[in-house]
């Protein structure tokens, strides 16, 4: 996925610059100048455009919860938690660095656990405001759906700066891995459902739920990472930002992020506000629809932008079942998938006001998720109703056919009973290969 950074001459010249990342579970980080209105006083600039950590407010907020648990690793432990930082151990890479898979010893226990390691790359010109701001935020704030910090490395030596970050390990990656990668096995409905509600607790926390509030800037599959039992937690802060303060109505700042995922106001002005987060989200729903990137350069130009290729097909029922992912076939999922579609075009609403808060998008969410578990149970019980009846028509046979014969009785079949017989048996009555019943008399 291509992330994106503006300079002045190219905004004149409209144009936009991107570079891609290898792999997808790191995110590539870009660095920006600011897109505001060049009129403005290079010192307005600089006051609006301020990163959170250099902020009055966040150092309060640090000076207030800085009694943390992140540890501080040395350079050596973690070049041999990694084998010398191998590239079989290596787990990503992106604009930041490498990831690389590792084992540390457990605090106060002799135990060991498995870790992942974020090197900085040394000789790029990225990375090293966004491993601040890393270790500042993730340093203080738990949450079950933002991925945790273990610790850090911070060491200069005569091969210059070292920067390190060390992370709880998420072994089932990223949802981009599972989502859009056609090898990965196919994540059920009612799991990618779940996922979506981890992610928007996560982003509803940042929003609303703090002693400030975080806008996450850069809200996309790949930086959604998966545990061992699939909950969903956002990683990569890095370009996180403080949202406004009170009286105010936006950020202005850097435009930063990811090609398609970035709100469309926020491309344009530099304005930036929480629900700039909220359009990522609604971009994602429709990924998690339809299992295909927000960009795909290898189809049609007509298919090409998700967005652009499901406006048609949303708005008709009859049409729906087309942008609906191929791999989700035999999931009963059309009538829950059509209510997500709803709510992503909420988060997707070109009036960033109109959007829903994130708070809102949860409860949403979990309306949908009751509603598409419901389903399955339904199914179950039709399912037995027919088996009772069947048991019931089989018991009753059973007992017709157990009654002794006499010479003077007459017997034969009972239409009601033939056509429910032929029904089991062949699943429709056959009227081509009906014959009348013998009837036996004295």
């Amino acid at each position: 996925m291509k992330c994106f950074y503006f300079t002045k001459d190219e905004e004149e010249g409209g144009t936009l610059s991107s570079r891609e990342s290898k792999v997808s579970w790191v995110r590539s980080l870009s660095v920006a100048s600011s897109s505001v209105d060049t009129r403005k006083s290079r010192s307005d600039l600089d006051s609006e455009s301020r990163d959170f950590t250099e902020t009055f407010e966040f150092y309060e907020f640090l000076t207030q919860r800085r009694a943390n648990d992140l540890r501080v690793f040395s350079f050596s432990e973690l070049k041999m938690a990694t084998k010398g930082f191998s590239r079989g151990l290596m787990i990503g890479e992106g604009g930041f660095g490498c990831v690389y898979r590792g084992v540390v010893g457990a605090p106060c226990s002799d135990l060991k656990m498995e870790v992942a390691v974020k090197r900085l790359n040394r000789h790029g010109f990225q990375g090293h405001k966004e491993w601040i701001n890393e270790v500042n935020f993730l340093g203080v704030v738990k949450h079950p759906n933002l991925v945790k910090l273990i610790g850090y490395c911070a060491e200069d030596d005569e091969r210059g700066m070292q920067r390190l970050l060390v992370y709880e390990l998420m072994r089932n990656k990223s949802l981009e891995d599972h989502l859009l990668t056609r090898a990965a096995a196919p994540l059920s409905w009612t799991l990618r459902l779940k996922i979506a509600q981890d992610a928007a607790r996560g982003l509803a926390y940042l929003h609303e739920e703090m002693d400030f509030q975080l806008i996450f800037r850069d809200f996309k599959p790949s930086n959604i990472l998966l545990d061992e039992d699939f909950i969903a937690k956002l990683s990569d802060f890095g370009l996180a930002r403080q949202g406004p303060t009170a009286g105010l109505t936006h950020v202005s700042t850097s435009v930063v992020g990811t090609v398609g995922y970035a709100a469309p106001e926020y491309v344009q002005t530099g304005r930036l506000t929480a629900k700039s987060d909220v359009w990522s989200f609604g971009v994602v729903l429709y990924e998690l629809i339809t299992g295909r990137r927000v960009l795909e350069r290898n189809l049609p130009r007509a298919e090409q932008k998700l967005l652009e290729w499901v406006r048609p097909y949303v708005s008709d029922t009859k049409k729906f079942h087309f942008i609906l992912d191929p791999r989700l076939e035999g999931h009963d999922c059309i009538k829950s998938a059509q209510r997500l579609a709803s709510l992503a075009n909420k988060c997707l609403a070109k009036n960033a006001r109109s959007r829903p808060r994130m708070s809102e998008v949860v409860d949403m969410l979990e309306n949908i998720i009751i509603d598409a578990e419901a389903v399955p149970e339904t199914m179950k019980e039709t399912e037995n109703v027919n088996k009772e009846v069947d048991t019931k028509e089989e018991g009753r046979e059973e007992v017709e056919l157990g009654k002794p014969e006499s010479n003077n009785q007459k017997w034969g079949f009972d239409f009601k009973e033939m056509v429910s017989f032929r029904n089991k048996s062949i699943g429709k009555l056959d009227w081509r290969n009906w014959t009348a019943g013998l009837v036996k008399s004295s």
